[in-house]
């Protein structure tokens, strides 16, 4: 049975998770705040750690930072559990090495999948005598997600686009893939009426253009600027090779190939099933997401790109629009759409 240490200051919420991981077959060892979870963590060596990041005593960075120094510790996969959803502390966690970073509220199967699949790489990394090797990596090593998207910042090549630029055409020849740096990009494919049909929308810090990792295939789609975007872009010969040459990256890539499926999956779903009304607040709720802002300071983007990725034509999409103004769950100045009542709007049927 594997040991899972849960370092949680708010005692329900320490409850109520540890409760979920036992009945999902795990041994759980809980601590109260930052100090006690360094110590339970070198007392008890937990075969992963899921740790709040706000906590008296030492904050979750000070924990994951403690442990990093710790040789009995420092390879211990390290999930942050926190309401804070900004990208710099998301990268802040990533940079001092954790694994993970799963927000509050969660569903219990993200946290038990996102325990599962780092316990998962680990007995890969064991199978593949990476772990050990890892203390001789190179300095240039590039062993994560992370560490690539930093990569992609220090040597890509810098691109900006104005707002509605083309960025590549399905057909064109993938020579690069992109990383965004500022801004949002949507993917699309026309179909033979020449309607778009959204297939993904990536905001700062998301990686697309990944049509193939190594060969320079043909884009199966169009990818245009939603607002002002800078991206920086590296070429898929020297992805190929820091692919061949970073096994443990390899495994990471497979982990967010995952992700990215999954997400897509339940986009579909929503599209097949849900009514109406549920698609429309769903997708301006995914768009807030996806800008990562405040629901109340609102998005600005246009109805049709709404309508695609909800899956529903603009003209009904537009009169939803309506109906959920005047029953007050957002309100609408132009383009710009503001959540009022995002726990109703959760609620749509």
């Amino acid at each position: 049975m594997k040991k899972v240490l849960l370092v949680e200051d708010d005692v329900i919420l320490r409850e109520n998770t540890a409760e979920l991981l036992e009945l999902s077959n795990y041994n759980v060892v809980t601590a109260s705040d930052g100090k006690k979870g360094v110590l339970l963590a070198e007392k008890e060596l937990p075969d992963i750690i899921v740790c709040d990041i706000m906590m008296p005593e030492l904050d979750g960075y000070g924990v994951l930072e403690a442990l990093s120094k710790n040789d009995r510790t420092k390879r211990i996969p390290f999930i942050f559990l926190s309401a804070k959803t900004e990208r710099n502390e998301v990268r802040r966690g990533m940079n001092l090495g954790a694994d993970d970073y799963i927000t509050k509220p969660f569903e219990e199967e993200e946290l038990i999948n996102a325990i599962e699949s780092r316990l998962a790489k680990v007995r890969i990394l064991s199978d593949m005598n990476q772990v050990e090797a890892s203390n001789g990596d190179r300095e240039d090593e590039i062993a994560n997600i992370n560490q690539l998207k930093n990569y992609f910042l220090d040597e890509g090549e810098m691109f900006t686009y104005e707002e509605g630029a083309l960025i590549y055409s399905e057909g064109n020849h993938s020579n690069y893939m992109f990383l965004i740096e500022e801004g949002m990009v949507k993917s699309f494919k026309i179909d033979e009426q020449g309607k778009e049909l959204i297939t993904k929308v990536s905001k700062e810090d998301d990686f697309f253009g990944y049509s193939s990792f190594t060969q320079n295939i043909p884009y199966k789609e169009y990818a245009k600027a939603i607002k002002n975007t800078t991206v920086y872009a590296v070429k898929k010969d020297i992805l190929s090779t820091i692919l061949n040459d970073n096994k443990k990256l390899s495994i990471e890539i497979v982990d967010f190939l995952a992700e990215g499926l999954t997400e897509f999956n339940n986009q579909l779903l929503q599209m097949a099933y849900g009514s109406v009304r549920r698609k429309t607040a769903a997708t301006i709720l995914q768009f807030v997401d996806q800008f990562d802002r405040n629901k109340s300071e609102g998005i600005k983007i246009s109805r049709n790109d709404l309508a695609s990725v909800a899956g529903i034509a603009p003209e009904s999409f537009i009169r939803t629009l309506s109906e959920l103004k005047k029953e007050g769950l957002i309100a609408v100045e132009g383009r710009n759409i503001k959540v009022l009542d995002i726990e109703r709007l959760r609620n749509v049927d």
